[in-house]
């Protein structure tokens, strides 16, 4: 694809994009662009930066520097062409509770001045696309959190938008009802053509169906691509992570880890231990654990996980920032699957 053709897929382009509230920046220097047709997933801790650029490109909030355009419209100056062309699904979506899901879409498609038969038929065909035809008639106020986010999916669309942006779609939904609404937005980008831009910290389902990710860091964005790519330049800056477990398991097989070269740290997490090195050890564990007269029961190189990938460079910015450890831990508490898993645990 030449550099024009490349230039004419882009729907979403930000530049130099920063927002200033009093001393604090909670975005700065933004710069990206999004193609047409892509699941673009924006993923960060609570208070990354994510909401304020969303804010931004829904023309709801002024940045105080730089610019952002959607299908060739400037976000700021010009937010009522913005609304037409744009869906925005907000983490805690909200219908009338008294009203059943098809009077919630019909009072959409009015809002929108849409011509009543366009209304009866969108509602119609908008309810099959998100498997709601069956709740249709129940009032939204007995909804699931499952429900209400397709539910709001549905209300996005009644508009027809280019561009729809998810805050936190999969956040506490079980995990049948993720996996439904994942297949869901896919089907979006790729039977209608729609560009989805989905800001979140649920790293393991977003993983699961972004064509590329922006990786943000108080409000700084300090990587982006696909998951191939920034596994491949973590390695490429020396940062490998590999699993491994051995019979005997005793105290002389961690030793023999850490004797390797280039480790820099081995964890253990529960039945493996975690190998962070400089580069690729599998060859050199395999000989020296045959020589020590160790099994290899388990090895994994990670690489393609992207709650590996971010929180090596989350670990990267936070060296950056000067942080001590404190303070790294507090800030990414609460980030990605692992603490997902144990919430939906908790829950249960």
């Amino acid at each position: 694809m030449s550099e024009h053709e490349m230039a004419e897929n882009v729907i979403i382009r930000i530049q130099e994009l920063t927002k200033c509230y009093g001393e604090k920046t909670a975005v700065s220097n933004l710069s990206l662009e999004i193609r047409k047709g892509e699941i673009f997933g924006l993923l960060g801790p609570n208070g990354a930066g994510k909401t304020t650029t969303t804010l931004m490109l829904l023309g709801l909030t002024e940045p105080t520097s730089g610019a952002a355009w959607i299908d060739g419209k400037d976000c700021i100056r010009d937010p009522i062409a913005i609304k037409r062309i744009t869906g925005y699904l907000p983490d805690n979506v909200g219908f009338y509770a008294d009203m059943t899901g098809r009077e919630n879409l019909r009072f959409t498609g009015r809002l929108n001045g849409l011509p009543e038969p366009v209304i009866e038929e969108r509602i119609t065909s908008l309810l099959e696309k998100v498997g709601m035809t069956y709740a249709a008639d129940q009032k939204a106020g007995t909804y699931s959190r499952g429900m209400k986010q397709r539910l709001g999916i549905a209300d996005v669309l009644m508009k027809d938008p280019k561009v729809v942006i998810l805050d936190e779609p999969t956040l506490g939904i079980d995990p049948e009802g993720m996996r439904e609404l994942i297949q869901l937005i896919r089907r979006l980008a790729e039977e209608d053509g729609r560009t989805i831009l989905i800001s979140s910290h649920q790293l393991h389902q977003i993983q699961q169906i972004c064509d590329r990710v922006g990786l943000f860091v108080d409000g700084t964005l300090i990587a982006c691509g696909t998951i191939e790519e920034l596994a491949k330049q973590m390695q490429q800056e020396g940062c490998y992570v590999l699993e491994t477990a051995a019979l005997p398991d005793n105290p002389e097989f961690p030793k023999l880890l850490e004797s390797l070269g280039n480790v820099n740290q081995v964890e253990r997490e529960g039945e493996v231990y975690v190998v962070h090195s400089s580069w690729d050890i599998k060859r050199e564990l395999i000989r020296r654990s045959l020589d020590a007269g160790f099994t290899l029961t388990h090895l994994r190189q990670r690489g393609n996980d992207l709650d590996e990938i971010y929180r090596r460079y989350f670990e990267k910015a936070e060296v950056n920032h000067g942080d001590d450890h404190k303070k790294k831990q507090k800030r990414f508490a609460g980030f990605g699957s692992r603490q997902q898993e144990h919430d939906l645990e908790e829950k249960g």
